[in-house]
């Protein structure tokens, strides 16, 4: 009785953590599909779509250290002041704990800002939020990397 109660313990012990691998996934892939929309409208320019992956709240911090609001962000990319031609991300790792998630990635782009083209290559650390409509970035960093 004792080993049939033990191996039944183990079995759901199983099933609950496959589950919870699941529900971690399917967030993780949620995630990866803002950061995808995020990067697109950088490159685009397009404002709504742009808006729709930031809260309201967003802290947006560059290499530089020049931090912006969500409205000075928004500005820079859809009047092309901060103009990505190409952006490419590697190096992507992401992590969901709960209502908060953190996304680290390399970020190789083409710039032209100014009509002046230019190349990056920086180091990100985006930190989302779970809202009701969605994951919401909340605060960005970038910094230079040096390989």
């Amino acid at each position: 009785m004792k080993k049939m109660f033990l191996c039944l313990l183990f079995v759901t012990a199983g099933f609950m953590t496959i589950k919870a691998q699941d529900v971690a996934s399917k967030e993780e892939t949620a995630v990866a599909a803002v950061v995808e929309k995020l990067r697109l409208a950088m490159i685009s320019g397009n404002k709504a779509d742009l808006e729709s992956t930031l809260a309201k709240e967003v802290s947006y911090g560059h290499s530089g250290g020049n931090m912006q609001t969500r409205a000075e962000f928004v500005d820079a990319i859809t009047t092309k002041k901060s103009d990505f031609k190409t952006i490419e991300l590697s190096k992507q790792s992401i992590t969901v704990q709960g209502q908060v998630a953190i996304v680290r990635h390399v970020l190789n782009a083409d710039t032209n800002d100014g009509n002046v083209p230019g190349h990056v290559r920086l180091g990100v650390v985006l930190v989302f939020k779970k809202e009701k409509n969605g994951w919401k970035l909340i605060a960005r960093r970038a910094f230079k990397v040096t390989e």
